[in-house]
């Protein structure tokens, strides 16, 4: 079962959301965490990979730096790109990536990780986060939008991405 939610709740969903979402909504037997105990993030990605270029994103394919996808953070000289973070997924006409995780997405804070590099990266106004449902016996989706909703409830941190998205798979 897909769930998801996305954050402010107070924003409208980007239409590009909402077929992300069915995306993964069309994927979902094929990635499903509870079926699917060890499928690791690269795995799900490849699953999702022809129907997230059928929206306008480009995906990584693999893990040679000629596959991987590089988003601008730092220029330099003459506009070189000094500094650059991957991301799973990237829309740049959109300003929107994704990133998938799996096993580690909570157990060593991944998805804090991505929300940082999403909000360093130029050009960047939306973040897709895709989380196990389950992990072993962790929550990991429960407990990633309790992170989220507690961090745009308590409006302590503003951050500078227009919406987060969580997906949990």
């Amino acid at each position: 079962m897909i769930q998801w939610a996305y954050f402010p709740q107070s924003y409208r969903q980007p239409q590009l959301a909402t077929q992300i979402i069915k995306v993964f909504e069309s994927c979902a037997d094929k990635i499903n965490s509870a079926t699917h105990k060890k499928q690791e993030s690269d795995k799900v990605l490849a699953k999702l990979a022809v129907n997230l270029q059928k929206i306008g994103f480009k995906v990584e394919t693999g893990k040679k730096k000629s596959q991987q996808i590089n988003v601008p953070v730092l220029f330099g000289k003459n506009g070189k790109v000094e500094k650059a973070f991957e991301a799973d997924a990237y829309c740049e006409k959109e300003g929107f990536i994704i990133e998938v995780e799996a096993g580690r997405g909570v157990t060593n804070f991944q998805f804090l990780k991505d929300l940082f590099q999403a909000c360093m990266m130029q050009g960047i106004d939306y973040v897709a986060i895709a989380i196990r449902n389950t992990y072993r016996t962790s929550k990991d989706f429960e407990k990633v939008f309790t992170f989220f909703d507690t961090l745009y409830k308590s409006n302590r941190l503003k951050l500078p991405l227009k919406v987060v998205l969580i997906i949990g798979y």
